[in-house]
């Protein structure tokens, strides 16, 4: 009860029928009415008669605000006098929820002294709701509303009764329910407040998108979320028109910039997607940048004069120049940049349009450009380079001057766009040209020959001395890596050099000596620097030679294969033949690999080489099938160069089936220095071999470094000890062959001993396991009718 409150607050209580029951110290002291003369006296006695309505209603509303009521009335004292107050109304309930009456506190203006604050404090909440622009709500933890506004009415367009009866999330959409449900369960137990947009639904389907907001309040013992609700209609309109506006920057094929109008520099604040596009940059690369960060330095310095001063005057222009690309390109960049506004006038931003206009301006002004320039790299191509070397010809003849031609090959180009694509290919081309142009003076040519292969004309050269130090610049620009897509990839060239008028008097003759000498040192892989000399003219002929006869041989058939045996070291039965090749030379007789390979490697005619054995031992392997002598397969020696090439073991697939042989007929020898030299590509190749069924060998064993492991990755079936591992038994080093002949059995491989010749070498590999061998000891290389007769003759039963 209110007995206890202090003697200076005015409190007292009345039945269920109005009539006042109690009447405190604090009453007697505001009234100076005893309760003596009060108890019993309806309640509605102590207003003065305009206001005793304002009883009447405050008591109904009672019964739809359990927790309490207020109101504002003036009252009578017992000399007359009226002042104003409110009173706070708190009806009481019996244990069965029956009414027994209602406590006042009652607060006058005699206590108003205190501050501003404390009058507004003391408004009741219910007169003041309804002036809230957006909802207003009171909810339990049911989530049904025990006080609102009238907003959420019309809101909702439920009437009172229909609220009353409702929970909160039952005015949303379906989907958006529980999301509200779980968001005041957060207020009630974590004492989250509560922010969320959804969309009420109203009465008539209307969906009004609304932001609300609740906090946990106490109030008289109990706890309740009270919120609002904004409708953001109009807001959430804006943002669909600024995504809008922000998908049309993103659709645009010209590219945007927008730059804070800030100092000299004008950082960068948004580009679109066609920006990154075309100038190969990230957002996240130029954002808060130079907006100038792009600009080819020491070109169109006119154009940029005009920009910079219409940049400072805040005005609008127009200009064409070059800017550069992240990758180095030059482009050509149609810019239209007009300065933005605020409500004040002052200009805060620019906003530039990109257009690149590069193919328009190489259509129309550049066409010369186009007939004498390699697309990729901008380089003279070949008309242009020969061109340019007559000039610088003509010119050393009139002033007695050098002219040093340099021809330069990349090493290793085609494995870097087998193994990383042409797109790193490409790039290694642009910045190797880069650096080439970068490393010769302005009155030198740096042209494209073909592929990989670069010229260049070093016109006027005064001394030998001047031209070593030019070539020097040259090999040390091929000294540092090209990035490409966070990978380091080495770059290295085979360079050659030939001086007018020493080495030759023409551009053809000067082009060919730097040919030769940059193939004296093909391969080295030190980017070396080669002059030409009259020794390499001889070998480079002799080479030349061999190219030409080789070509001649596929074209006349001169290229024939004999089959040597490798048979068991057990039971002595063939276990296969190895496919060895000789050349019928119309005028040197029958010659050995070693005299050719070594060139047809070098030169590519290996790869048309490669692919008539490939036929010729598919045509022995079906004959020996026709014969009913299957299951001795061929075994085909493969070099690098050949397994390199991209339909290597589709072309294999194909031979296969139009010989009607099973992947088992053949088997391919691959020497061990070429799988390491590229170990991804030879595990592709390992893994392609066994998805087609076709057994691979390992030839070279025991010759230089080997890893173990990647050999155990390859899985191949045999392990060939290499010509020079099987010679080394009698000097000493059969501990080491023993070593090799474990490693294979380790391996879960077959070992061959290569070479075989003599008894020891024969008695040494069998009583240490070696699994089969072939050589001369056993049998000389055959003719396929010999070999075939061999087979039948000599397998044993």
């Amino acid at each position: 009860m209110f007995d206890t409150d202090p003697p200076a607050r005015a409190v007292f209580m009345t039945d269920d029928a109005g009539s006042i029951i109690t009447w405190n110290r604090g009453c007697e002291a505001l009234f100076g009415i005893p309760a003596g003369s009060v108890l019993g006296r309806p309640v509605t006695s102590l207003f003065v008669a305009s206001a005793r309505d304002a009883w009447t209603a405050g008591w109904a509303a009672l019964a739809q605000h359990p927790e309490g009521a207020q109101l504002n009335a003036d009252l009578r004292c017992s000399d007359s006098r009226i002042f104003a107050a409110t009173l706070a109304l708190a009806p009481q309930f019996d244990a069965a929820g029956k009414p027994l009456g209602c406590a006042i506190a009652v607060t006058t203006e005699f206590e108003r002294g205190a501050p501003e604050s404390e009058h507004v404090a003391r408004t009741p909440l219910s007169a003041v709701v309804d002036l809230f622009p957006g909802t207003f709500y009171a909810l339990n933890r049911e989530g049904r509303f025990v006080l609102w506004n009238r907003n959420v009415e019309r809101l909702s367009g439920l009437a009172p009764e229909e609220l009353a009866a409702a929970r909160a999330p039952d005015l949303l959409d379906l989907h958006q329910r529980p999301l509200l449900a779980r968001a005041i369960r957060r207020v009630f137990d974590e004492g989250a407040e509560m922010k969320l947009e959804v969309d009420y639904v109203a009465k008539n389907g209307k969906e009004i998108p609304v932001l609300l907001c609740g906090t946990r309040v106490r109030c008289n013992g109990g706890e309740y979320v009270f919120g609002v609700g904004i409708d953001i209609a109009e807001r959430r309109q804006r943002e669909e028109q600024l995504r809008l506006r922000e998908r049309a920057l993103h659709a645009a094929s010209n590219g945007i910039v927008i730059a804070r109008a800030d100092g000299r520099d004008n950082p960068i604040e948004y580009v679109n997607p066609a920006f990154e596009r075309i100038s190969g940059y990230s957002a996240a690369e130029v954002i808060g940048r130079d907006s100038r960060f792009m600009a080819a330095p020491g070109m169109d310095t006119g154009e940029r004069v005009v920009l910079r001063e219409a940049i400072a005057a805040r005005r609008a222009v127009n200009v064409v120049l070059r800017n550069l690309r992240k990758d180095g390109e030059l482009f050509w960049n149609d810019l239209n940049i007009t300065p933005v506004h605020d409500e004040h006038g002052t200009v805060t931003h620019f906003i530039g349009v990109i257009n690149d206009v590069t193919a328009a301006i190489q259509r129309t002004a550049h066409l010369e450009h186009e007939v004498n320039h390699d697309a990729l790299t901008g380089l003279a191509n070949r008309n242009l380079l020969w061109d340019r070397l007559e000039q610088a010809l003509h010119m050393a003849q009139r002033q007695k001057s050098l002219v040093a031609t340099v021809l330069i090959d990349l090493n290793n180009f085609k494995t870097i766009n087998d193994t990383l694509g042409h797109e790193a290919g490409d790039v290694v081309l642009k910045v190797v040209a880069r650096r080439l142009q970068a490393s010769v003076r302005d009155s030198d040519t740096v042209a494209r020959m073909s592929g990989d292969e670069f010229v260049l004309v070093l016109a006027n050269q005064p001394s030998l001395r001047f031209t070593l130090r030019m070539v020097e610049r040259l090999r040390q620009s091929f000294a540092i890596p090209v990035s490409f897509n966070g990978r380091e990839i080495p770059v290295g060239a085979s360079v050659g050099v030939a001086l007018y008028p020493n080495d030759g008097t023409t551009a053809t003759e000067l082009v060919r000596a730097a040919d030769v000498a940059m193939y004296h040192g093909k391969g080295s892989g030190h980017n070396d620097v080669h002059f030409f000399s009259a020794d390499m003219r001889s070998s480079n002929d002799a080479k030349r030679k061999i190219e030409e006869g080789l070509y001649h041989a596929l074209e006349n058939d001169e290229l024939f294969l004999l089959y040597q045996p490798r048979v068991s070291l057990r039971n002595g039965k063939v276990m296969g033949f190895e496919a060895l090749l000789r050349w019928r030379h119309p005028d040197h007789g029958v010659l050995p690999p070693s005299r050719f390979l070594t060139e047809a490697e070098e030169n590519g005619v290996i790869v048309p080489i490669g692919q008539r054995v490939l036929e010729q031992a598919c045509a022995f392997a079906a004959q020996l099938r026709q014969l009913e002598l299957a299951g001795v397969p061929v075994t085909v020696n493969v070099s690098y160069r050949e397994y390199s090439q991209g339909n290597f073991v589709q072309n294999l697939s194909a031979l296969l089936a139009r010989y009607a042989l099973p992947a088992g007929s053949l088997e391919l020898d691959l020497p061990i220095d070429g799988l390491l030299r590229n170990p991804g590509l030879g595990r592709d190749l390992s893994r392609q071999l066994r998805t087609l069924g076709v057994c691979l060998s390992v030839d070279g064993f025991g010759t230089g470094l080997c890893d173990l492991a990647y050999l155990q990755q390859l899985e191949a079936g045999q392990l060939k000890l290499s010509r020079t591992t099987v010679h080394g038994i009698a000097d000493g080093t059969s501990a080491l062959v023993k070593s090799l002949i474990d490693i294979g059995h380790n391996l879960n491989m077959e070992v061959v001993g290569e070479a075989v010749e003599t008894v020891p070498q024969v008695e040494f590999l069998k009583s240490h396991g070696c699994d089969q061998l072939q050589g001369l000891w056993f049998c000389e290389p055959l003719a396929a009718e010999a070999a075939q007769q061999m087979l039948r003759s000599h397998q044993p039963a």
